[in-house]
């Protein structure tokens, strides 16, 4: 059988190994991935009572005290419960498996679910201390307000506006009192231009002409060519049939 990542390993399929699939707190999840190494992080206890089948749990000792509460750090370490019952369910008819990836990528089948449980803490009053710092914790604020006596001056510092929305006012200020002039007179400061020079950018044309940008623009794209690459990027110069150039020799 093969997947998107590959062939899938049945080896576990084969052996009709049994799985538990067991439902756990999230707190008590976080506690075993603080576990160092391959260390215990608790004992598992099966027993028979009266014929029916009663499963617990006990948290090591090391990993019962919690240093955050909902990812932030507490203001003082509190005891998880360690004692926790499971309480068995049935598969109920499904056929569940057990996938795990290898550090390759590769899947394999490591056994078919048989048993069903969630692992609950008893009730105790490590219990209700550790919910209850829980409850303070998620009802705080998020953001709080603070009196400070005296003024930060090693923090980024408010402005009331930022250089490039002046730049950009300004800009556009500018081009406001443009006044736009006769398209011929336009079209014969831009050929004087270009008489003296084969190229020119649009910040120089718009110096020159005095024009706004776009009524600018406009005209241009009737005698010039705009350089979108090579040595002269980002450019205008004129179309060849209008070029004239000092210097250049006439050819009848």
């Amino acid at each position: 059988m093969s997947s998107e990542k590959g062939d899938l390993d049945l080896n576990g399929a084969k052996q009709n190994t049994g799985v538990w699939l067991v439902k756990l707190p999230k707190y008590l999840a976080q506690q075993w991935a603080k576990a160092t190494g391959r260390g215990e992080v608790g004992k598992l206890r099966i027993v028979k009572n009266q014929g029916k089948t009663e499963v617990s749990f006990t948290l090591n000792e090391e990993l019962a005290s919690i240093q955050d509460i909902g990812g932030k750090p507490a203001p003082s370490f509190v005891t998880a419960p360690r004692e926790h019952p499971f309480q068995l369910q049935s598969v109920g008819g499904q056929t569940l498996t057990v996938f795990t990836e290898s550090v390759t990528d590769k899947l394999a089948i490591e056994g078919i679910v048989v048993q069903r449980a969630e692992c609950r803490p008893a009730a105790s009053e490590h219990y209700m201390q550790m919910k209850r710092r829980q409850i303070e914790e998620s009802s705080k604020p998020k953001r709080q307000s603070q009196q400070i006596e005296k003024a930060i001056t090693t923090n980024y510092k408010p402005v009331s506006n930022h250089q490039y929305n002046i730049e950009y006012e300004k800009k556009k200020k500018d081009d406001g009192k443009r006044a736009r002039a006769d398209k011929q007179q336009v079209l014969d400061m831009l050929f004087s231009a270009f008489e003296k020079h084969q190229y020119y950018n649009l910040k120089d044309l718009v110096d020159i002409t005095k024009q706004p940008v776009l009524y600018l623009k406009e005209i241009l794209r009737d005698i010039g060519v705009y350089n979108v690459k090579g040595t002269h990027k980002n450019t205008w110069e004129l179309r060849p049939e209008y070029r004239h150039y000092q210097g250049e020799e006439k050819n009848e």
